[in-house]
């Protein structure tokens, strides 16, 4: 199993993950060029690549979709409300639907697509399950809803987003509009809303925890490190290596 952040941030998010015979990419939101650079940065042919996933339409999260489909002849998923939507999807007869909470297959891979709280059309998480263990995926989120949590439950491995420092946020260079956007219901989690929806994730088998989609503006990774930190050392259920997401370099861990 391997988890790799290729690219996490404000700028363009994009997430690899392998499991068994599966090599799933989850949304492509830097150029197809810079993707497969990074992919090979790690040792992966982009040519292996067995599906692409997308959580929702924004453009740090899609904008190297199209070239990439269309490059590779790669499957792209779609949520049902989604698909045809999106001006460039790179061939339509590589688009598959999905609904919110139903299953679907990838290889050996099950993934469970759930809906979450943001600013766009028809926005989802993830959760990977396969014979070694589940994944849960779940950035770009106002508020961590109890669907959230339960979909997010047992996983070996978490993506969770600590998206901005409050304080930083308020005080910081954004027109207040913009704040009041990524602070409300349907922007985006803050480090210390981050770590409330991990305090209830934890459990001994969380191995590894990644921080993601950290606003360059208003946050850093010291600030995400510490708000976690803070309800890991009041609790003994496990020890999770934590991980920040880079908005330049892929982060990987691997098991």
């Amino acid at each position: 199993m391997r988890i790799c952040l290729l690219a996490s941030g404000s700028k363009g998010n994009s997430l690899l993950i392998e499991s068994g015979q599966t090599r799933l990419l989850i949304d492509a939101g830097i150029s197809a060029r810079e993707l497969r650079k990074r992919l090979e940065m790690i040792g992966v042919d982009a040519a292996s690549l067995n599906a692409l996933l997308i959580t929702h339409e924004h453009t740090d999260h899609v904008r190297g979709l199209g070239p990439l489909v269309r490059q590779l002849n790669l499957p792209v998923y779609l949520q049902t409300d989604l698909a045809g939507k999106l001006p460039d999807v790179g061939k339509q007869e590589c688009v598959h639907e999905f609904a919110d909470g139903e299953d679907f297959t990838v290889n050996d891979l099950t993934i469970r697509p759930f809906a979450i709280t943001h600013d766009s059309l028809a926005p989802v998480g993830f959760s990977f399950s396969g014979e070694q263990g589940k994944i849960g995926v779940a950035t770009d989120l106002g508020v961590a809803t109890r669907l959230v949590a339960d979909c997010l439950k047992d996983c070996r491995a978490l993506v969770i987003e600590t998206n901005h420092d409050e304080e930083l946020l308020r005080d910081g260079p954004y027109p207040w509009k913009l704040k009041q956007r990524v602070r409300s219901n349907h922007g985006h989690l803050s480090n210390i809303a981050g770590g409330a929806l991990l305090q209830e994730l934890l459990w001994d088998g969380l191995e590894t925890v990644f921080l993601g989609h950290l606003s360059e503006t208003n946050n850093r990774p010291e600030l995400a490190l510490n708000a976690i930190n803070k309800v890991l050392d009041i609790q003994n259920a496990c020890a999770p290596q934590i991980l920040v997401g880079r908005q330049h370099l892929p982060m990987t861990w691997a098991a």
